[in-house]
């Protein structure tokens, strides 16, 4: 049972935000294409990340609390399973908040972000 211990703890995280997306109106997994355009280059870093820091043996996985399924350049699936549920996670947390301040950012904030990020500096 240890070797699933990660992909249960991944599996909470994604039961734990849902709520976020039904309830506080997300819009993550109801926009797919823009969730994936976002998603692509942030798992993509972090894999080819992964990969060199395995072949420089700078970290290693446990194959007792891994499933075994590696995956292509020496990756657990779990890695990969954590490289897309951790972010996506926090943008269901980013927009439920957003939705809850009405699309609108408080003026301290507004006050500290560049005008291309829709502040005022």
């Amino acid at each position: 049972m240890d070797q699933y211990q990660y992909l249960m703890l991944m599996g909470a995280c994604v039961a734990i935000t849902l709520p976020l997306e039904l309830v506080f109106g997300a819009r993550v997994w109801r926009r797919p294409v823009r969730l994936a355009k976002a998603m692509l280059p942030t798992v993509a870093v972090f894999y080819l990340w992964d990969v060199v820091a395995i072949r420089r043996e700078h970290w290693f996985f446990n194959p007792q609390y891994t499933t075994g399924v590696i995956l292509p350049g020496g990756v657990p699936l779990e890695e990969l399973v954590f490289f897309v549920i951790i972010p996506i996670c926090a943008l269901l947390s980013y927009e439920a908040v957003r939705n809850l301040l009405g699309h609108n950012l408080p003026a301290w904030v507004g006050d500290r972000l560049p005008a291309r990020l829709g502040g005022n500096a």
